[in-house]
């Protein structure tokens, strides 16, 4: 009888179970099973930090439909990639994590670097288990990519003890799987459809919210048929960018406020009554809006706002029935009605009210006037992850996306430090696509040794840094006795992030001069490895006033 190791058998199980890529750091105990994915056809990416290889496995998972995965050695290993663990639960991403653990018959004796791994990792997935077995592998395997993208996807954790990882059985003895199925595709009742119907039919101010749950569902088809079929506007979640093209002409983002204020109809499409949108709640939304709620967890239907009609179950499959029940009817809303007249012109105000800053050459570059370069230049099938505070919330208005996927950002959880590990993703899933990182000077801190990473795999990323010296406006220069009069958010003003790019062996450019701007966009774009373009951007210069703080 021929034998297989634990490392080569967890492996071989990954590999059944449709995992090409593997992200992570190796080290004790878990060097063997990176070793062990290359042999059995799995592309093992190495990374600086367990954050960023986290964050690029759950990336990966909802780029691609199938669990990303993350390796990780004991201990401090481990609890970094609780950080990738935890933002994939909270966006819905199919990940696993694996830890390498200390010998199973050590527990309690203080190992090196023992922790008790599974019990932290427990609240922060969906499913988290010990690997007790080497002949059992193959079934917590299974287990862990079933339950990372059936129902809401989400993440999942196994504990690799190094007795297991090294450890031996009788091949005809190891547990025997299937590969899991794609999810099955659930259907709302036709009651339920009809209903839907007749709600969206009565509204005077329909709108639809399109999240990031029809992203993963690959419902961008069906969700654009229904939009065109009735006519309704739509405002997107950030992780929703992209599933309706933003220059779409029922996109009504850049009236967001008025949208959501005045609609007497949402259709949440996928998307959750989170922070993200405010909770439901007054102000900002009518206290009398009705709410068709279309969810794949029958826990999220009424979270924070009672729903009027429940759609439960998978996003693809249920908008095709709504598509295929308007078949049936002669409804649409107006084109010229009061709503759709009266979000045009908010967006045409909205424009009008921007369109200063867009247009201002003084240097140093406000936001508005450097992403106007960068929109121009980025191309129109790039994948964008952003990340940063102003940088990014001001980036996914003004930087367009028209693929369902193609948008990447701080998410559910409002992650800072995601940005590189997804960008990295992205070149994986979606080798040929043009990647391009939008980044704050603060963010680009979190993950910026990354970069070797990129320069590493050839990963051809285009960074471009906005560059305002802190988290949010720093200050001019560092004054003498910092520790007492540097403002708390405050980084050196200017720093050479283009420089480290250099030191790696990518390319590297500042720009002081807004002018500058889309010749060094051109030439990190001729690049054929990853660039970085820093950009000095003006300390003055901020997002337009709001009317409601973000979290209200």
């Amino acid at each position: 009888m021929s034998e297989i190791d634990g490392a080569t058998l967890i492996a071989r199980s990954l590999k059944q179970q449709g995992i090409d890529h593997m992200f992570g750091i190796v080290g004790f105990p878990v060097g063997p099973i990176a070793t062990a994915a290359q042999k059995e056809g799995i592309n093992y990416i190495g990374m600086r930090n367990e954050q960023s290889a986290a964050y690029a496995a759950q990336a990966y998972g909802y780029m691609t439909g199938r669990p990303g995965v993350c390796l990780t050695v004991t201990g401090p290993g481990v609890v970094h990639g609780l950080a990738g663990l935890a933002n994939a639960q909270q966006n819905c991403w199919p990940m696993i994590l694996i830890g390498g653990a200390s010998e199973t018959f050590r527990g309690g004796m203080g190992a090196f670097q023992e922790e008790r791994q599974v019990l932290i990792a427990t609240p922060f997935c969906k499913f988290a288990h010990g690997i007790e077995s080497v002949a059992r592998i193959p079934y917590y395997v299974e287990m862990a990519t079933r339950h990372a993208i059936y129902g809401r996807p989400g993440a999942t954790y196994l504990d690799m003890p190094d007795d297991i990882i090294q450890g031996k059985c009788e091949l005809d003895k190891a547990t025997q799987v299937q590969r899991v199925p794609e999810p099955p595709r659930s259907v709302a009742p036709a009651e339920n459809v009809e209903a839907a119907l007749d709600v969206l039919e009565k509204a005077q101010r329909p709108l639809v919210i399109v999240g990031k749950g029809m992203a993963w569902s690959r419902a961008e088809d069906e969700v654009r048929a229904f939009v065109e079929r009735t006519q309704i506007p739509f405002v997107r979640s950030p992780m929703g960018k992209g599933v309706m093209p933003d220059d779409h002409p029922l996109a009504v983002s850049a009236a967001r406020t008025l949208a959501l204020q005045q609609a007497d109809v949402v259709f949440l499409m996928g998307a959750r009554f989170n922070w993200i949108f405010h909770f439901g709640l007054a102000p900002r939304f009518a206290k009398d809006v009705k709410v068709i709620q279309l969810d794949i967890a029958p826990e999220e239907i009424g979270h924070n706002k009672p729903t009027e009609v429940a759609l439960l179950g998978d996003g693809k499959a249920i908008v095709g029935q709504l598509n295929k029940a308007l078949g049936a009817r002669q409804w649409f809303h107006p084109t010229d009605s009061a709503w759709r007249k009266a979000l045009s012109k908010k967006v045409s105000e909205n424009a009008a009210t921007i369109k200063p800053q867009i247009d201002d050459d003084a240097a140093p570059a406000n936001y508005y006037r450097a992403l106007r370069d960068v929109a121009a230049w980025m191309p129109k099938n790039a994948i964008l992850s952003a990340e940063g505070a102003g940088t990014m919330d001001i980036g996914l208005t003004q930087l367009p996306s028209f693929d369902a996927r193609s948008c990447l950002n701080a998410g559910t959880y409002g992650t800072m430090g995601v940005g590189l590990g997804q960008a990295i993703a992205a070149c994986v899933a979606q080798p040929g696509r043009p990647v391009v990182h939008l980044s704050g000077d603060s963010a680009i801190g979190f993950s910026g040794m990354e970069m070797e990473t990129l320069v590493r795999y050839g990963f051809p990323v285009k960074i471009v840094v906005l560059n305002n010296g802190g988290i949010g406006p720093g200050m001019p220069a560092i004054p003498e006795n910092p520790m007492m009069n540097l403002k708390p958010n405050a980084l050196i003003y200017g720093a050479r992030y283009d420089r480290m790019m250099e030191a790696f062996g990518g390319k590297g450019f500042f720009v002081e001069e807004p002018k500058d701007i889309r010749g060094a966009l051109d030439k990190a774009m001729a690049h054929d490895g990853p660039a970085l373009v820093n950009v000095v951007l003006s300390q003055s210069s901020a997002r337009k006033a709001q009317q409601f703080a973000w979290h209200s």
